[in-house]
């Protein structure tokens, strides 16, 4: 999705309804269809009572009905035309239930993929710093359970709302036609009814709305534990965890009670209100036809169109409610889509063909949401082709410039260019199809070996797949796997060892083929034997391409062309693995911890 397509972020008190509406309107057409036919059904679902009039009249007053004026004077075939009209109404009813069931189905449809897609795309344009503060549930939550909400309301609620307008409009008109006196009084309980759904959904809309973010709290505590059910069982923290899902499970149960016991109230009142207007109906009504003021056949209608006008508003407490819960879902989903997207793409283009792979840090400094800055007056240069190495203690800000070289984060001042080009001004695809990063964690799909040593180059052949494993040395291990390179991973990659998860790594990147290689503590986590298979590996693919590697490790960067040392954000020391002996300082002090000359171990 590009930028110019976000929606600009609304007032606060903008309407849920409208700012759906206004998202909606490549769908005018679909909802004006829908609508027309909702409106159209329930005319003729409101015909019958009609038919039934007339049949009274033509049997009360046989040859002086209303049907006879037409030229039928014979009762059969005055109620011959009846039934054939019958079978009209009849039909054109279910033709047009279809046409709106339909209609409203696939336009809920249409809406929760588009919401779900467009929300989808604009998370990943989000910067990182926007998830620190979420849990991955509760995003969970709005893709799913809110976007839901809102196809079941349009699935439904919509039609009955515009039914329910129809037949207020159509009976009302009816009754004041046939017996303005009766039509009062049928009428009266109306503006009761209205008045009191609406005061009573606006009272309930909080509570849903508290619902909701209860439910993305429960959402987001599963997920985290489920992601951590390794841990939590290593820690026989299963009995803790049951109480801390069973403690939000309860406030969004109990969240729930409330918006409950409201809502449960209502129709039972409504029920009240309405057996008020149908017996007045009855009851004045009757007196009417009584007094001659009225026919048996208009009051046989007016007594059905009571029933027809009065009982479906004891549905509108419940339309109401899934409105409320649908317009709760749909001010978190809009309020995601309207977060604003802080990283832009630039416009220079830069083919990775093209790209030589000189980088330079000039001045810059950046610190995690208005934290202590973490790079201070950061200045390196790295010219292309060479492998340069970052050591340093954990904490030092190494890591913190691979995010800020992929553009994960934006740099607070100074600049940073490739080949001479700002960053922020370079096409981000562009960018990050130029730079490979293995890391530490490494992230698998879950999926099969192929597809996951194919990720990011998605034209990849079996042939060229097949050589980027050998070459990082995973080729013998993935043909032992059951299927080979079918082999299903599992979810973040859980069936494989993390020497084997480092690998696959690897081989992505050598597929990706990038001139700027990042290794971010690429053998941190793994045994010496499977260490020695990388490093051989990474020898192999860090020639001709720029190469920074990142490490507590030193052994895996002595050969670099030239090693930095970081500390609190600075480089303090530089140069060649020997010269860096030489000077005696912190590295050649973490050298003699690591290699077995000293004792102590420095912190």
């Amino acid at each position: 999705m590009s930028n110019s397509k976000l929606p600009s972020k609304p007032a606060k008190t903008t309407p849920p309804l409208s700012r759906l509406l206004k998202y909606g309107r490549r769908y005018r057409l679909q909802i004006l269809l829908a609508s027309l036919c909702s409106i159209l059904n329930k005319i003729f679902d409101l015909a019958p009572p009609a038919l039934i009039g007339a049949a009274v009249d033509v049997v009360v007053k046989k040859q002086d009905s209303l049907i006879a004026q037409f030229g039928a004077k014979d009762i059969f075939s005055q109620l011959l035309i009846l039934s054939l009209l019958s079978f009209i109404v009849w039909g054109l009813e279910s033709v047009f239930e279809y046409a709106y069931d339909w209609l409203w189905r696939n336009l809920a449809q249409n809406i929760e993929h588009d919401l779900r897609i467009n929300a989808y795309t604009h998370i990943q344009e989000l910067e990182l710093s926007y998830f620190e503060d979420r849990s991955l549930g509760g995003l969970m939550s709005i893709l799913n359970d809110d976007i839901n909400q809102l196809e079941r309301f349009l699935d439904d609620g919509a039609n009955e709302l515009l039914q329910l307008v129809t037949t207020v409009i159509i009976i009302g008109g009816a009754f004041f036609i046939s017996s303005p006196k009766v039509a009062w009084l049928a009428m009266l309980p109306m503006p009761f009814i209205i008045w009191g759904s609406i005061a009573f959904q606006e009272y309930l809309a909080p509570r849903y709305a508290e619902v909701r973010e209860k439910v993305g709290i429960l959402n987001g505590q599963l997920a985290n534990n489920l992601s951590g059910i390794t841990t939590i069982k290593s820690f026989t923290a299963e009995d803790y965890e049951i109480k801390r899902i069973t403690k939000e499970s309860e406030a969004y149960r109990q969240s729930n009670r409330l918006a409950i016991t409201l809502s449960a109230a209502f129709i039972p009142v409504i029920r009240i209100i309405v057996l008020l207007g149908f017996t007045a109906t009855l009851l004045l009504g009757g007196m009417e036809v009584e007094a001659g003021r009225l026919s048996v056949g208009n009051y046989s209608v007016l007594v059905f169109l009571t029933q027809r006008l009065l009982w479906p508003l004891t549905r509108l407490g419940g339309t109401l409610d899934q409105y409320q819960r649908a317009m709760a879902s749909t001010n978190r989903v809009m309020n995601l889509l309207d977060t604003p997207i802080t990283i832009f793409t630039g416009n220079t283009r830069l083919p990775v063909s093209s790209v030589r792979g000189d980088l330079v840090f000039e001045n810059v400094t950046f610190a995690y949401n208005q934290r202590q800055p973490v790079i201070r007056y950061f200045s390196l240069i790295i010219p292309a082709g060479k492998t340069i190495a970052i050591v340093g203690s954990t904490g030092s800000g190494k890591s913190t410039l691979v995010k800020l070289l992929l553009r994960l984060y934006e740099v607070q001042s100074g600049r940073i260019t490739l080949d001479g080009i700002e960053l922020n001004k370079l096409n981000l695809k562009d960018l990050r199809q130029a730079i490979g990063l293995v890391s530490q964690d490494v992230f698998l799909f879950h999926g099969t070996v192929a597809e996951n040593i194919a990720y990011g180059t998605f034209d990849a052949t079996p042939k060229q797949i097949v050589i980027a494993a050998k070459i990082a040395e995973a080729d013998e291990f993935i043909k032992e796997l059951p299927q080979g390179y079918e082999t299903i991973v599992g979810e973040r990659g859980q069936k494989l060892s993390g020497g084997q998860r480092q690998r696959i790594a690897i081989a992505r990147a050598v597929l990706k083929n990038p001139p700027i290689l990042i290794l971010d503590e690429a053998t941190s986590a793994v045994d010496n034997e499977t260490e020695a298979a990388i490093q051989r590996s990474l020898e192999r693919i860090t020639k001709n391409r720029t190469t920074i590697a990142i490490a507590h490790r030193l052994s895996t960067v002595r050969n670099a062309d030239c090693i930095y040392v970081m500390e609190q954000g600075r480089i303090i020391e530089s140069g060649r693995h020997e010269q860096l002996l030489e000077q005696n300082g912190v590295y050649a002090a973490l050298w003699r911890v690591q290699s077995g000359l000293k004792s102590n171990v420095i912190e």
